[in-house]
C-alpha cells in the first residue's frame, strides 16, 4: 500500500517520499525531492501522487469501448 511521507531535512527543508508498505513495515521507499517553498512542495506532492497513480489498475478498461 502506497503513501506520500512528508520530513523535514537536515538542512530545513521539507522531503517528499513515496512509500510502500506491506504487513505494516516499510519495503520500499522512493525519494521524489526536497523544497523549502509552499510552490515547490505542491509540486512535489502532485509527482508524488503521480508516482502512485501510475502503478494503479483501472477499475474499467474505458478504451475497448472508444470507437
Amino acid at each position: 500500500m502506497p503513501y506520500i511521507r512528508k520530513f523535514k531535512t537536515g538542512s530545513g527543508a521539507t522531503g517528499i517520499q513515496v512509500c510502500y508498505k506491506e504487513h505494516q513495515k516499510v519495503v520500499r521507499t522512493v525519494h521524489v525531492g526536497s523544497a523549502v517553498s509552499d510552490e515547490g512542495i505542491k509540486r512535489l506532492m502532485k509527482k508524488a501522487q503521480g508516482i502512485i497513480d501510475a502503478e494503479k489498475m483501472p477499475l474499467f478498461n474505458l478504451k475497448k469501448f472508444d470507437k
